[in-house]
């Protein structure tokens, strides 16, 4: 099983390399298309701001290889933002994988920006949730937020309901760190190294 995760400067990665390390794999860190494109598996990780990460991405065309893929392909936290079609973040426009906004969370009634910490996924209906129990925690931190969508696979609250997690065809994303979200994350990157 060859694992490429995209290698962007947005951070994040070597605890990505450590869970999946646990898990008994190893993955190549890599900006390198063709090694990318030949991946049974990419991951798309990321923490940090969306106007810069699509700056570096643009400039090495890493746009239009994350676009063409084919084979089973996870973003997370930033990554799962890149791949939608715009981000209020600076006002950036991103990949157009899903045609959905980013929105920020607004901190009207004293909601603390950003959310940081653990917090229930409900509504879970995708392959990539097999054997995670409605209501599960997992591990967020994000002050953006893709709304609830016809891409929407699993949810969670925090002032609004929001998409925890998306799908489109071989496209999957969680706003959530599954590298950080003990077992339960670690079955749901399981469940999407082991996708049919």
């Amino acid at each position: 099983m060859e694992i490429a995760v995209i290698r962007y400067h947005a951070g994040n990665i070597q605890s990505v390399l450590f869970a999946l390390e646990r898990m008994g794999y190893r993955a190549h860190v890599t900006d390198n298309a063709r090694i990318i494109r030949s991946a049974d598996r990419v991951i798309f990780p990321g923490v940090g701001e969306a106007s810069s990460a699509m700056s570096y991405l643009k400039a090495r065309k890493l746009d239009e290889v994350i676009r063409s893929l084919t084979q089973p392909v996870l973003g997370i936290c930033l990554g799962m933002q890149l791949m939608a079609r715009y981000s209020e973040e600076n006002n950036t426009p991103c990949l157009d994988i899903f045609p959905e906004e980013v929105k920020k969370f607004s901190s009207e009634g004293g909601l603390k920006v950003p959310q940081i910490g653990w917090n229930q996924i409900t509504q879970l209906h995708s392959p990539l949730f097999e054997g995670v129990k409605d209501g599960a925690y997992v591990y967020f931190v994000h002050s953006y937020y893709v709304p609830c969508c016809a891409y929407t696979i699993a949810a969670a609250s925090y002032g609004i309901t929001y998409s925890a997690a998306i799908q489109r065809d071989h496209f999957y994303a969680v706003q959530f760190h599954p590298e950080k979200s003990a077992e339960v994350g670690e079955r749901i990157l399981r469940n999407f190294i082991h996708l049919s």
